[in-house]
């Protein structure tokens, strides 16, 4: 049995897919295994993961939604196959820096008071590198007021804190904010986090990310807050902060996309 579970969702991800898969392969860390979930894709990822599976297949493991059922879903079925102390996030379409596994086993082996470890996320696409997030340090309940407080793809959580709230809910009211949701409820049973201060993950973040935002998972997002800040028995004022991806959802493309790399770039 591994010591990490890398549990990854998988849709429409082709062209991307073998550098995600790539990039764990050349992790310095190699007690992992990789479950993948297609979830019904109409392309070519499913094939690529298989190319995979049978070239390592003590290292990587393939399920097959047979339609699009979402995330959440997609990453309760690779949990149900997650023995492993530790559970990893991944996307299909992003890459893990070689040291990502190293230093997350190695936090959470020497904090046993933690729960779950992430870090900030360098911001690329098609041009190269161009943003890097900001977090370090332990994530108090109060950090969960302006957003969430972790970055869900370079996560690594202890197995346990998954049991515990039985994985990803699967009210389609929380779609597209089911990490939001998952540390909400992680924090309620009173499980804590931390992020590291350095980037151990790049996330693609090109214009198809723009093209993803919808209005309805903006009403899930503020869904998703209004039940957290009641959850961790936040302070009325932070209720304000619930209507906040509605009205980032209303900006024009420009103005958003502007914003956005501003603050990730500054």
């Amino acid at each position: 049995m591994a010591r990490v579970s890398v549990i990854t969702g998988i849709y429409q991800c082709e062209k991307t897919l073998p550098e995600a898969i790539d990039s764990l392969l050349a992790q310095t860390y190699t007690d992992w295994v990789l479950i993948m979930c297609d979830d019904g894709s109409s392309d070519g990822t499913c094939a690529v993961a298989e190319r995979y599976r049978q070239e390592y297949p003590d290292k990587i493991v393939l399920i097959k939604n047979e339609s699009n059922l979402g995330l959440n879903a997609a990453l309760n079925r690779c949990l149900q196959l997650a023995d492993s102390e530790y559970v990893a996030r991944m996307d299909g379409d992003d890459i893990s820096l070689p040291d990502r596994f190293e230093k997350e086993v190695s936090f959470l082996d020497s904090h046993p008071e933690y729960a779950v470890v992430s870090c900030p996320m360098i911001h690329f696409d098609e041009n190269g590198d161009w943003g890097r997030g900001k977090s370090a340090g332990e994530v108090k309940k109060t950090d969960f007021i302006a957003g969430t407080p972790f970055s869900h793809a370079p996560c690594m959580v202890r197995r346990e804190a998954y049991e515990a709230v039985g994985g990803y809910s699967a009210d389609p009211r929380t779609r597209r904010a089911e990490d939001y949701d998952l540390w909400f409820r992680m924090y309620e049973k009173g499980f804590k986090g931390f992020n590291l201060p350095d980037p151990l993950y790049k996330m693609r973040d090109d214009q198809n990310a723009y093209h993803r935002r919808k209005l309805r998972y903006a009403f899930n997002e503020a869904y998703v807050r209004f039940t957290g800040y009641k959850r961790l028995k936040l302070p009325l004022s932070s209720y304000l902060f619930a209507v906040r991806p509605l009205l980032v959802a209303l900006l024009p493309k420009p103005v958003y996309l502007f914003l956005h790399r501003k603050k990730r770039a500054g």
